[in-house]
């Protein structure tokens, strides 16, 4: 099979090396990198403030309580998959980018890979470190445990999608403050505006991140009237659908317009 060749008739770079690309960028922007670690951090603060303070939920989970601050963190996911891309606008390197790795999918498909086992691996380790400080924090028996496992690899795959959510919203956006707007306003205003919609409440909310969050944490907040009866992991399985789909959105969209 021969290997694909751009317009100067050289070899393309393939998958590998497009991933080698990113990942080059992602560790060379601080942006990327402090904004990664804070998404990491919140979760562990989260855990630490609630076991000193008291403040869990007598019918609250010690898993739900210990990641009481994990939504703030899914938002700082989605913005940190923004800033992936819109970063490389607004620094003006996207030319390079698309120059250097001609086949627009493929740069696309490398960014969300990258996201996915960057943010999976943060996440995934932050919220087994706040579940373990909840659990050495909160008084023995005083609180329903909760089932952590499988659970918390759920709730990191979930940060990787909402991660590569924000990238596709980038690619489609290219603004950073836009960007993140939107991002924010995805995950946060359904649940804020949700009283409003009367009875289709659980139905625009429990459609959300956060409610799949609410639920995989096993929260008290995720009631069936608030977030909707969809399980948990059918939940996460719906925003990776619709993820799925604003990513080839996206792959479209930045395969028809100059850079």
């Amino acid at each position: 099979m021969k290997a694909a060749r751009t317009t100067g008739g050289t070899a393309a770079p393939g998958f590998k090396q497009a991933l080698a690309f990113e990942w080059t960028k992602f560790a060379s922007l601080r942006s990327t990198r402090w904004t990664c670690g804070a998404s990491g951090l919140v979760t562990v603060a989260g855990a630490v403030f609630v076991g000193v303070s008291g403040s869990l939920q007598p019918d609250d989970t010690v898993l739900g309580g210990s990641l009481t601050l994990s939504v703030i963190s899914l938002v700082i996911a989605g913005v940190v998959g923004a800033l992936v891309v819109c970063g490389e606008y607004t620094g003006g390197t996207i030319a390079s980018t698309l120059a250097a790795v001609p086949r627009r999918g493929r740069v696309v498909a490398a960014k969300a890979a990258l996201l996915t086992g960057v943010l999976h691996a943060v996440s995934l380790v932050s919220c087994m470190a706040a579940y373990v400080l909840g659990d050495a924090f909160l008084a023995d028996g005083a609180y329903a445990q909760g089932e952590p496992f499988p659970a918390l690899f759920g709730i990191a795959g979930l940060f990787s999608v909402v991660g590569v959510l924000g990238m596709a919203v980038g690619v489609l956006l290219r603004h950073s403050a836009g960007s993140v707007a939107a991002v924010i306003a995805l995950l946060l205003l359904p649940s804020l505006l949700g009283p409003l919609f009367g009875d289709f409440r659980r139905w625009v909310v429990g459609a959300t991140p956060t409610a799949a969050l609410e639920k995989l944490t096993q929260t008290s907040d995720a009631s069936p009237e608030a977030v909707g009866t969809l399980g948990a992991w059918p939940s996460l399985g719906l925003v990776a659908g619709y993820t799925a789909l604003l990513l080839l959105a996206a792959v479209w969209r930045l395969g028809h317009r100059d850079a």
